[in-house]
């Protein structure tokens, strides 16, 4: 049963916003599943990281200012793996 509401909450989360792979299971820990269920989540709940990351770069430069790299630093900082960042930050056209 832990699994699977943690796999809805993980959908209802990249829902509302982007997440990293680190940053969804610390957002499910805190939200009280145990970090098995947490990794079983969103090990299975299908998200694209580049796609997340892309998203998180969209978010911040919607309300604040970055070079290239200080939002790669931000995003890395989120959790998203380095690759991951430059991929988002690339795909907002920096």
């Amino acid at each position: 049963m832990g699994q699977k509401n943690a796999i809805n909450t993980a959908y209802n989360y990249l829902d509302l916003s982007a997440f990293s792979y680190k940053g969804l299971i610390e957002q499910l820990e805190f939200e009280g599943y145990s970090n098995a269920d947490a990794v079983f989540a969103v090990d299975r709940c299908g998200a694209d990281w580049n796609e997340q990351a892309a998203k998180a770069a969209a978010d911040y430069l919607d309300y604040s200012s970055f070079s290239r790299q200080g939002l790669i630093d931000q995003l890395v900082y989120e959790g998203f793996s380095t690759e991951q960042a430059t991929y988002g930050v690339t795909a907002v056209g920096y």
